[in-house]
């Protein structure tokens, strides 16, 4: 059995980090090396972000998404301009799975990683968690 957690650690943690790094080298011109650091991983893991090597399975969900963007948006921004401290950032990447749940983003993804699911109707990873 795979939780939709499972999904969210597997897909959706992995777009939301691609699409930070992106915006932190893309948007604001910081060096990839400097992003790692910000973001707390290796120059290599920021290299395969902008690769889509990491994150890319659902990075067309999240990109589809106005408030996950949105929110995005703003941990770049707080991440660029060292504005917020990191238990506040990571408050804002916990709204932003909530918020990807919330809309069924993750729910294909879910049916995909577990055949038996198909035949449910409706979607249980959008619980009302938002």
């Amino acid at each position: 059995m795979k939780p939709p957690c499972m999904v969210v650690v597997q897909h959706i943690l992995p777009a939301l980090r691609l699409e930070i790094t992106r915006e932190l080298v893309e948007k604001y011109g910081i060096k990839r090396s400097d992003a790692a650091a910000k973001m707390g991983v290796t120059p290599a893991a920021v290299t395969q972000y902008l690769s889509r090597a990491r994150g890319g399975s659902a990075t067309t969900l999240v990109e589809g998404s106005g408030r996950v963007m949105e929110l995005v948006d703003e941990i770049s921004a707080d991440i660029a301009r060292g504005e917020s401290a990191l238990d506040v950032l990571l408050l804002k990447l916990c709204r932003a799975c909530a918020v990807a749940r919330s809309e069924g983003l993750i729910c294909q993804l879910h049916k995909d990683s577990m055949p038996g699911l198909s035949d449910v109707k409706g979607c249980s990873c959008a619980l009302n968690i938002a």
